[in-house]
């Protein structure tokens, strides 16, 4: 690593806009990947991504308190600045933003939140209240901080990206979001920060989630309910597996489809294995 060219870390909001308004002074675009830490080769891919359609790479790794409803996930969270940084310097990131809670919240959470509306009270807002609020929240403090011309989102979490995505819309922020595909493990298992803590057999396990994905889609064609039953039949008798649901939703809604639907649509699935909660997803074609 010694021969690589470490990112720049910036830890004060004024730090950040005078670095990034050295970067539109020189004619260059600027795109953001926001992050928690704890960073894999998923995240690799958002920044691999955005060396195609920008100039400069800023990535964000700000683990946001307000986003966690039980303190117990925030403090398990992994802390590894360190390596995080060094992972970024192989791949030639230029700028990390890197503030503390205190700055980004320099008198406790904010009076003023971006709210997700209805369906951020649906599948993870139901089981994890407030989440996508504060997710948006911080979200719209970091664009207005970094005011990039592209950000970079997962379609793994395929909720918080459809969010993000109206966020920007509604509010007509001039920040493009560019998704970027989940990222597997050979097996198929979608990679996340929280797979470290997986035993052997719940790792094992965890297969089930994208084979119940796989068997939707391969059914998708026969309607709803063939592509609900094929997932079911995935599911079934892993009981290291406790579902907290499975459900098929129209990509511009984020609501179940009716049982006549026909079209685009994306498979999602939560499980919690052991202590540990996973989540994935798979777009898909209804009939």
């Amino acid at each position: 690593m010694s021969a690589q060219r470490r990112p720049r870390v910036i830890e004060t909001v004024r730090e950040m806009r005078e670095a990034v308004a050295a970067e539109r002074a020189a004619g260059r675009t600027v795109a953001l990947t926001p992050t928690l830490g704890a960073l894999h080769e998923g995240h690799l891919a958002h920044v691999r991504r955005a060396a195609e359609i920008a100039d400069t790479r800023v990535v964000s790794i700000f683990l946001n308190p307000t986003q966690f409803t039980q303190p117990a996930d925030l403090e398990r969270y992994p802390r590894t600045l360190d390596a995080d940084v060094d992972l970024l310097a192989g791949e030639g990131v230029d700028l990390v933003f890197a503030p503390s809670v205190d700055e980004m919240y320099p008198t406790g959470p904010t009076a003023t939140t971006v709210s997700a509306g209805a369906v951020g009270s649906t599948f993870e807002g139901r089981l994890r209240p407030g989440h996508f609020d504060a997710v948006l929240t911080v979200v719209a403090k970091l664009l207005g901080i970094v005011t990039p011309d592209v950000v970079t989102f997962g379609q793994k979490d395929a909720q918080q990206l459809f969010v993000v995505k109206r966020m920007v819309g509604d509010l007509n922020i001039a920040t493009r979001v560019e998704t970027i595909p989940t990222v597997r493990e050979p097996d198929g298992l979608a990679l996340s920060s929280r797979n470290r803590f997986l035993s052997a057999s719940e790792r094992t396990a965890a297969r089930t989630l994208s084979a119940a994905l796989e068997a939707a889609v391969s059914a998708g064609e026969r309607g709803i309910d063939a592509a609900l039953a094929a997932a079911q039949g995935a599911l079934m008798g892993e009981e290291l597996v406790d579902l907290d649901y499975f459900a098929i939703v129209h990509p511009a809604t984020f609501r179940p489809v009716d049982d006549d639907y026909r079209g685009p649509a994306i498979a999602i699935v939560a499980a919690t294995l052991g202590s540990t909660r996973l989540i994935d997803n798979e777009p898909l074609r209804i009939g």
